[in-house]
C-alpha cells in the first residue's frame, strides 16, 4: 500500500471519528469552511466587478 492511500485512509476514519464524538463542532466547522469559501468568491466577485466596470 502506498503513503497516499494510507493516509487518505486515515484522514477519512479522522472525519468519521470526528462526526461521531463531536458532532455540533464538525457542523460548526463545516459552516465555518462554507463561510469561507462564500465569502471568497464574494469578494473575487467583486474585484471583478470593479475591475470591469471602471
Amino acid at each position: 500500500m502506498n503513503l497516499k492511500k494510507v493516509l487518505t485512509y486515515v484522514a477519512v476514519a479522522f472525519v468519521i471519528f470526528y462526526l461521531f464524538t463531536q458532532p455540533a463542532n464538525a457542523a460548526g466547522a463545516v459552516r465555518n469552511l462554507f463561510g469561507g469559501i462564500s465569502t471568497g468568491a464574494e469578494r473575487l466577485s467583486a474585484f471583478f466587478t470593479s475591475l470591469f466596470s471602471g
